[in-house]
């Protein structure tokens, strides 16, 4: 049994983005030399989530529409009464949706089902320098 982490900078535009990182995860699964495990994807954010689900049929779109009626912007948030950041929406759906994905691998590739993808969603309110840590154990 062997641990393998990797971290992968993700540069954002502002909410909701949602950006395929599914590429870099299996070639980072490739570079640990493991060949079958479970990996960990986390964003080491509280305004940003890690999802699995299908890319280019407007998903992201009705999750954004999604987000803005559950936590919208312009509702009142005990955090930007601390802060005054204007992001206390994006906590929220971040607290929601989650910062990590878990599932396995096998023969060194991600084992995903047939339309998902991973996901990393910005839910800030302003473009940020993000990382993302892999996290491998297999043999």
């Amino acid at each position: 049994m062997a641990v393998y982490s990797e971290t992968l900078p993700v540069k954002t535009n502002g909410e909701v983005q949602a950006i395929d990182i599914s590429r870099d995860v299996a070639a980072a699964i490739h570079r640990s030399g493991l060949r079958n495990g479970i990996a960990c994807v986390f964003s080491s954010s509280s305004t940003s989530a890690v999802v699995a689900n299908e890319s280019d049929a407007n998903v992201d779109e009705d999750l954004a529409a999604l987000l803005e009626r559950v936590a919208p912007r312009g509702h009142r948030y005990r955090h930007e009464e601390k802060w005054h950041d204007g992001n206390g929406h994006s906590h929220v759906r971040a607290s929601l949706l989650g910062q990590s994905f878990t599932f396995p691998f096998e023969d060194g590739r991600p084992q995903l089902g047939r339309w998902q993808q991973i996901w990393f969603l910005e839910l800030d309110n302003k473009p940020r320098a993000r990382e993302v840590i892999v996290k491998l154990v297999g043999e």
